[in-house]
């Protein structure tokens, strides 16, 4: 165990690009009543991170460090804590919206929001997936209830959140619908996905009919695909966006068509982040990796990930 109260974090002072970020020196946190201090050995990033470091959204005025996907292993425990002992590697999602700062050495987190890391896989390919993976996974699992033979269609299904849902998705035996541009098509099908759709070149509205499930991942963006998605589903079908805002409109639709809306914001958990770390272990959960980046390089991989093109995730490691 380190005895050095000194730590490495990305943090930032101002708003705005990714050259707002800045590799500090700052003072080791020390784990509270119930927390876990986790050496980070990876922390992955997601697109709720440029939009928190180019806008307040909900954590406020800066200066702060990003991140809430973690892997690392357990270097204290505070009071109270009996699931894990310092040395257990574990991986996890810190509580969002306000409990970001995996972008560091170390961090401290309630220690229910971690699971240990699956043996099977490295630092790495955990740290990538809590977030997203935990996002797929209350939405699918626990707010849709997606079973066997259901129709489950996954926007921007190449995304971060989006290649593990498709995976989540047949892992549960659906027939899983993605629509992502034409040079993704082949990694979703490598996935497993059904049914691929070129969302440039087809009306996903003409394509897809009677699906149980619809997973939005974009929100009302200028398509309109959220609301548009409405149409795809049978009676009683439902939506789960995990963009969680919403005009009245959207409900009036809804109803109006005979249709459920959800709005979903992630939370830590415990109990889903061991039912991802036994996906993982048995193989029907991986996490593409699109870029990994030394902790000095965070705003080359915020830089990489805002234009959008990348499938998979991107990940900070920690040496």
């Amino acid at each position: 165990m380190t005895t050095n109260k000194i730590m490495r974090a990305i943090s930032q002072d101002v708003l705005g690009g990714p050259e707002v970020l800045k590799q500090v020196e700052l003072e080791r946190p020390e784990p509270g009543p119930s927390q876990l201090l986790v050496r980070v050995h990876a922390a992955g990033l997601n697109p709720t991170d440029w939009k928190h470091r180019g806008n307040a959204l909900f954590l406020g005025t800066p200066p702060y460090v990003l991140g809430w996907d973690v892997s690392g292993v357990v270097e204290a425990v505070g009071t109270g804590v009996t699931l894990f002992k310092p040395g257990d590697e574990v991986f996890g999602m810190l509580p969002y919206p306000h409990g970001a700062g995996s972008h560091a050495e170390y961090v401290t987190g309630p220690a229910r929001a971690f699971a240990r890391k699956p043996a099977g896989i490295g630092h790495e390919q955990a740290g990538a997936l809590p977030l997203a993976a935990l996002t797929a996974w209350q939405a699918l699992a626990d707010t849709a209830r997606v079973e066997a033979g259901q129709r489950v269609l996954i926007h921007a299904a190449a995304g971060g959140v989006g290649h593990l849902a498709v995976q989540i998705a047949k892992a549960r035996g659906a027939y899983v619908i993605g629509t992502a541009s034409a040079g993704k098509h082949g990694f979703l099908r490598e996935l497993g996905t059904d049914e691929v759709i070129d969302y440039r070149e087809v009306d996903f509205t003409e394509a897809v009919r009677d699906v149980d499930v619809v997973l939005d991942t974009l929100g009302e963006d200028e398509h309109r695909t959220r609301s548009r998605s409405l149409r795809t589903l049978r009676p009683g079908g439902l939506l789960v966006s995990i963009l969680p805002f919403a005009d009245a409109e959207l409900y009036e639709e809804a109803e109006r068509l005979g249709v459920r809306v959800e709005l979903l914001l992630v939370e830590a958990d415990h109990a889903g982040m061991k039912e991802i770390a036994a996906l993982a272990e048995a193989g029907e959960l991986r996490a593409h990796i699109a870029g990994s980046f030394p902790l000095a390089d965070a705003a080359k991989a915020h830089e990489l990930g805002e234009t959008g093109r990348t499938a998979g995730k991107l990940v900070l490691t920690v040496g």
